[in-house]
């Protein structure tokens, strides 16, 4: 195995000359995710959603995922307290919709094709869509993370909406 090298250009001591916290960001932007929309029912019955990439595979045996969700998000409160919660995994043509979730909107669901799963807002569309049982939740630092057990959902064909370098997109090109 041939050692390790940095890119062209890369210093190793350039490290040092940024702020933990500018480090942090510019290197969480590098990290390439999936992007998602993550939907509950409020306490007062209506739906309610966001868009999120801090959503990772948890556990298979149960099948099971975490999402990170900020406790500025007005879906915080309801994505803590609900019973289940819905994932849906964009699609390479959903940007649009990744675009109103993650927007400051009252409504997101206005124009928005959707029905209730049970008591889980199910959006139309999506790569896939995974219907949790919410199992635990721990809050830390200015988020919390929310484990929820899958416990239904469906799959289409397609490739998957990415987000990386501060953008969206299906094949991210470097250099544009």
């Amino acid at each position: 195995m041939a050692p390790f090298r940095p890119s062209a250009g890369t210093s190793i001591g350039a490290v040092a000359e940024r702020s933990v916290p500018e480090l942090f960001h510019e290197a969480m932007a590098s990290l390439a995710s999936g992007v998602c929309v993550v939907t509950a029912r409020r306490a007062d019955g209506q739906a309610c959603g966001l868009a999120a990439t801090a959503v990772a595979s948890y556990s298979a045996n149960p099948p099971s995922l975490l999402v990170s969700i900020d406790h500025g998000s007005r879906c915080h409160g309801a994505l803590t307290e609900c019973e289940r919660f819905g994932v849906h995994i964009l699609g390479a043509d959903e940007e649009p919709l990744a675009r109103v979730f993650a927007g400051k909107g009252d409504d997101k669901f206005a124009g928005v094709p959707w029905r209730w799963d049970g008591d889980v807002p199910e959006l139309e569309g999506a790569l896939a869509y995974l219907r949790c049982l919410r199992a635990d939740n721990f809050r830390r630092y200015d988020h919390t993370i929310l484990i929820g057990d899958v416990d239904g959902g469906r799959l289409a064909p397609g490739e998957p909406l990415l987000y990386a370098r501060r953008r969206m997109d299906w094949l991210l090109q470097t250099g544009t």
